[in-house]
């Protein structure tokens, strides 16, 4: 009877942390690059928005991302683990943040993709109305990527 209640909590254990990989970004973090800290400040994630700079944005999970699109998006180790999602989300070019910034410039910020790594969470920003394509030849070469920042816990 032990045996089966062990075997059956394990089985559900398992199942809820394969569930979370995108859920495990959401909550408060520290700018911890330099130009989020120019930038942005810290930020909040939630299920159904972004807040910057006291300001929240409705953002909308499309889908996860794939080990091979986390490492060209984020030049991270693709053996190194962590998880990356992509969102939608509306910020409009006249927001300003930090030291009057904007995200990308005189376009608006219409994506927004995530690479989580122990308690370091990388963000990178997009505008362009199509999704963006998470190759390394894209992104080397897009004018839709507006940065990258970093923050941790």
């Amino acid at each position: 009877m032990k045996s089966a209640l062990l075997v059956g909590g394990t089985a559900i254990l398992l199942m809820a942390g394969s569930c979370t990989g995108a859920a495990q970004n959401k909550g408060y973090w520290r700018a911890a690059s330099n130009t989020a800290g120019r930038i942005t400040g810290d930020l909040t994630i939630t299920d159904s928005k972004l807040t910057i700079d006291f300001t929240a944005f409705p953002i909308s999970q499309i889908r996860i991302l794939k080990p091979a699109e986390v490492s060209a998006a984020f030049d991270a180790d693709l053996d190194a683990g962590g998880t990356g999602a992509l969102y939608r989300l509306m910020v409009p070019a006249s927001k300003r943040f930090l030291h009057h910034n904007t995200l990308c410039g005189t376009a608006d910020t219409l994506w927004m993709a995530t690479y989580l790594s122990g308690k370091t969470l990388q963000v990178a920003f997009f505008s362009g109305d199509n999704a963006p394509e998470f190759t390394m030849n894209t992104l080397a070469n897009s004018p839709d990527l507006c940065g990258t920042y970093r923050y941790i816990r």
